[in-house]
């Protein structure tokens, strides 16, 4: 048992709630996704509804951890800012925060309640690393969120198909967004097997052919990129293995071919939809001339939504610049380019400090996953790699140093 687990220990409760609190913030972390269409499709309500809903619970969440946490802890909020990124974290949210003073959103409540959305996150996590042991809280995070994600998976796999045959719906709920939170957790199952904190290779496979049945194409190359990376770098992973896990990756592609021609037959003929490639040039050109407009620290947060006008004929409204670096720039100026390069590259340089393991090898590939999707999507808010992961990310490496060992 670690220090953190003897600190803890007293009585089986005080060890079981906070491991079930990280699994219910993580269940939510994945599942609220679904609030807008559940809303609307599932009760018939308009979508401000599955906002509100999701908002809210959000906001109870939170305050129930920290009313949970009040009182005598083993670690102190002052002492967890010594873990790496924490500082970068903590800057983030407040800069971002800040931004709410000139921000050129529609609706500045609107952007105030997503802003503390997002920090509360950040908050939900905190405190719960601060009360209980690190690996109990991330491990319960991470399994709460491979959950939520397979519950989003399976309830894709309903819907019918969009036009363009992929999966989601036209208006509440894009491809895009279903691939990204079945590969982000398909990394959490990963990480959670190697430290044998669980058999999740039944959701693991049920995530990545749900990614691949999304057609995500920038979620799934960038997916693919970090996937080789884990699979080269790994040297606990035998050849034999290795090349069973090509080969069952190429089954599965030969599986999807058919549908894959489909779509690449629609898309390639869908030239003036503004979420294909030509129709993101056009975002991009927009977003980086309206960026240059404030270019010190940029247009504030919520600062896309009904306030860039919609693109091409079918009258595409962009939530986001469908590449981070740019986005950062359009939301927080050069401020934010540079948070964005500060924070990415102070996890990836704490990360290469550590010792050899498979589990880092899992950050790394995780992290170029990130990299690689943010060339051509992104997230509204928060980075694609959220906030609270860094913090877990940035709790664990520090522990990984205060025993004078790798990540396991």
């Amino acid at each position: 048992m670690n220090a953190d687990a003897k600190a803890i220990a007293p009585s089986v409760d005080s060890a079981l709630s906070p491991a079930l609190l990280s699994a219910s913030a993580g269940f939510f972390f994945a599942f609220r996704l679904f609030s807008v269409l559940l809303a609307v499709r599932g009760f018939g309500q308009d979508a401000t509804v599955g906002v509100g809903a999701s908002l809210a619970v959000n906001y109870l969440l939170f305050a129930f951890v920290a009313f949970y946490s009040m009182g005598p802890a083993p670690r102190t909020l002052r002492s967890m800012l010594r873990a790496p990124c924490s500082h970068w974290v903590l800057f983030f949210l407040c800069f971002t925060c800040a931004s709410l003073l000139w921000s050129s959103t529609v609706s500045l409540p609107a952007a105030a309640a997503f802003w503390f959305a997002m920090a509360s996150d950040t908050a939900i996590v905190v405190l719960l690393l601060r009360i209980g042991p690190v690996d109990a809280v991330v491990n319960g995070v991470m399994k709460g969120y491979v959950w939520g994600a397979c519950a989003i998976a399976a309830v894709a796999w309903l819907l019918p198909s969009q036009s363009d045959l992929r999966l989601g719906d036209e208006e509440l709920l894009g491809p895009n967004q279903i691939g990204y939170a079945c590969a982000f957790a398909f990394f959490f199952a990963q990480y959670l097997m190697r430290r044998k904190a669980g058999n999740l290779v039944v959701p693991a496979l049920l995530l990545v052919v749900t990614l691949l049945r999304s057609l995500s194409k920038t979620t799934i190359v960038a997916f693919a990129v970090g996937q080789a990376y884990i699979l080269v770098r790994d040297r606990s992973i035998s050849r034999k293995n290795k090349l069973l896990i090509t080969l069952s990756a190429g089954l599965i592609l030969a599986l999807f071919w058919g549908l894959l021609a489909s779509y690449f037959d629609i898309y390639t003929n869908a030239g003036s939809q503004a979420e294909t490639l030509t129709g993101r040039l056009a975002i991009w050109a927009y977003m980086l001339d309206e960026a240059i407009q404030k270019p010190w620290i940029g247009h504030g947060f919520h600062s896309v939504w009904k306030v860039i006008p919609p693109f091409g004929s079918d009258q595409f409204e962009a939530r986001h610049a469908h590449n981070e670096l740019l986005q950062q720039f359009y939301a927080y100026g050069a401020v934010g380019a540079f948070m964005l390069m500060a924070i990415y590259g102070s996890l990836w340089r704490n990360l290469r400090r550590l010792a050899d393991s498979p589990v880092k090898t899992i950050f790394l590939g995780m992290l170029l996953f990130v990299l690689v999707r943010g060339l051509a999507d992104t997230e509204v808010f928060d980075l694609s790699l959220p906030m609270w992961t860094i913090v877990m990310m940035g709790s664990l490496m520090e522990q990984a140093r205060a025993g004078n060992e790798g990540l396991g």
